[in-house]
């Protein structure tokens, strides 16, 4: 069966997805021993233990940013989110910067779930095959899915230009997950960028996904490691409010990224857009982190638990879908909405 989902007649009346119910081929669920094709995107240090395992709990894959915490941190993360879940869950980190000692520590512990972002997955294959785990790889192209396939990776992740959050690619979603689909139909493809809601997961299954991933709506969860400004300010989010720039660039230079248009961003536009060293308020100190540390405006800082200060100001990462989150829910919650289509008459 080459498409990873199938219609049959039934009733969606609460999900706004019309006349048909669907019903997923589960062989990329079953790989990754979940119930859902659904992932909650590692949305950076807005990932936490409670997030990811009750993700996982609910029957989707959870994850963890690694990626900017120390082996230590790393450490203490996996060994709480252990104790919350004994279902499966993913660890993301960035390519931009080595991470042998973070993925061989993951899956020192158990973690069998890795994945990649951001650089060459094939120095990785080796070392989580060897341990018997799968390694993920998220790609902004047809040409970074080709590489990473012939590296070996086990699951590809269609990341498209509407995703919140680093940006690697310039292709829409719809057509970046057909141009993915044909390159290995072996290897699972799950669509990113966007998502926010039923019937976009049921759109991204019968276009040929194996799983749905969203990031923006799980920033929108009560477990996620955000300031209630954040959430807030995605919700009052309509059409149009994101932007895609390399603005928030102090910890991550010259890596494109999707934005809420606050403050930060309208008083750099209405300068001119000028270039980093002439930016407006260039070593403005908007807020401090939980340990008393300055963070500067452009800083590439979320508005996190113990962040004071200016919050609106900071990076306020989010996706086009943005606009179509109307409540802060429960993961538990979210995953059951999401996955609502799938459940048949149960959930109507």
């Amino acid at each position: 069966m080459a498409a990873s989902a199938l219609v049959r007649e039934g009733c969606t009346r609460a999900t706004g997805v019309s006349e048909v119910t669907l019903m997923f081929d589960n062989r990329l669920t079953r790989r990754l021993g979940i119930d859902w094709p659904v992932m909650q995107a590692p949305i950076g240090s807005a990932t936490a233990p409670a997030l990811a395992a009750a993700v996982s709990n609910a029957g989707a894959l959870g994850s963890l940013a690694l990626t900017w915490r120390s082996l230590e941190e790393a450490a203490a993360v996996i060994a709480a989110t252990q104790r919350l879940t004994s279902r499966p869950f993913a660890v993301n980190v960035v390519l931009a910067w080595p991470q042998e000692a973070r993925v061989a520590l993951a899956l020192g512990a158990g973690v069998r779930i890795i994945w990649t972002f951001w650089g060459d997955p094939a120095p990785y294959v080796p070392l989580v095959h060897g341990a018997g785990g799968l390694l993920l790889h998220s790609v902004g192209s047809a040409t970074e899915a080709q590489s990473a396939a012939a590296a070996g990776v086990d699951v590809l992740v269609a990341q498209g230009v509407e995703a919140g959050g680093h940006v690697r690619g310039t292709t829409p979603r719809s057509a970046l997950l057909a141009a993915v689909l044909q390159i290995a139909p072996p290897i699972p493809v799950v669509a990113a960028g966007g998502l926010a809601d039923a019937a976009d997961v049921a759109a991204v299954l019968a276009a040929g996904a194996g799983a749905a991933c969203l990031g923006t709506r799980f920033v929108c969860a009560r477990e996620a490691s955000v300031a209630p400004i954040y959430q807030q300010q995605i919700l009052a989010a309509g059409p149009g409010a994101t932007v895609l720039t390399r603005l928030f660039d102090k910890g991550w230079p010259d890596a494109p990224h999707r934005v809420l248009r606050n403050s930060t961003v309208r008083l750099w536009e209405a300068a001119g857009s000028p270039p980093p060293g002439r930016r407006p308020g260039e070593h403005d100190r908007v807020a401090t982190d939980a340990a008393g540390r300055p963070i500067e405006r452009y800083s590439d800082t979320i508005p996190a638990p113990g962040v004071l200060g200016d919050l609106e100001a900071l990076a306020l990462y989010a996706g086009e879908g943005a606009a179509r989150i109307d409540r802060i829910s429960s993961a538990a919650e979210i995953v059951r909405d999401l996955t609502r289509p799938l459940r048949g008459a149960d959930a109507v």
